[in-house]
């Protein structure tokens, strides 16, 4: 049995081209992702998956507008505009991505006042989602992650599966950026710090 997964994060209709939250070429990373996951045993998807007014919407705190910052009582949270709000078109999985063979599906911001970019740990950095002893349970050691968006819920899936104790790895050619105010550098930094490796979808070996 295979020690390795690849977990592919978010990759919802919100967050493509003309999405409520839309990533730059976000739709980019289907292909490349589809053509990566049929050489694994193991795939994990993670969907976004908000109720209504959530906390970490603009439209829940009156005056403020999207992609400016308030404190919450885990700390400092960026307002979104409102997107992947559970059952809606905007948080389904987009419809050409192939991965059929996904094991888990991963939900996370479910919880109202709690956001959640890592698909390991929730924004206040206490919440397991229960994904790293799912992982630990199967004998899976290397991960490989894919997805949206690069500096945000990529990054911080694969930060936490650093300090968790496993192996991990971005494929770059599978993952698009938001790149908020120099983001996109400052998650590059930090996945190098924490041991991150960079790879291209042509030079997974799972």
């Amino acid at each position: 049995m295979s020690d390795a997964c690849l977990i592919v994060v978010d990759v919802q209709n919100d967050f493509m081209p003309g999405g409520a939250l839309a990533v730059p070429q976000g739709d980019a990373v289907v292909p490349a992702i589809n053509r990566v996951a049929a050489t694994f045993e193991w795939i994990v998807a993670t969907q976004d998956w908000h109720p209504r007014g959530h906390a970490s919407f603009a439209s829940s705190h009156p005056g403020r507008r999207p992609f400016e910052t308030t404190r919450l009582a885990y700390g400092e949270q960026v307002l979104w505009p409102d997107h992947c709000v559970q059952g809606t078109e905007g948080a389904a999985l987009h419809r050409d991505l192939a991965i059929p063979r996904a094991q888990l599906v991963v939900r996370k911001g479910y919880r109202p006042a709690v956001d959640s970019y890592s698909a390991f740990l929730e924004a206040d950095r206490t919440t397991s989602t229960g994904l790293a002893a799912w992982l630990r349970e199967l004998g899976i050691r290397r991960l490989w992650f894919c997805g949206l968006a690069t500096d945000f819920c990529v990054a911080w899936s694969a930060l936490d599966a650093r300090a968790a104790g496993f192996e991990a790895t971005l494929i770059e050619d599978a993952c698009r950026a938001i790149d908020l105010d120099g983001s996109l550098d400052r998650a590059w930094q930090q996945l190098q710090v924490a041991g991150v490796g960079r790879a291209r979808s042509d030079g997974v070996r799972p």
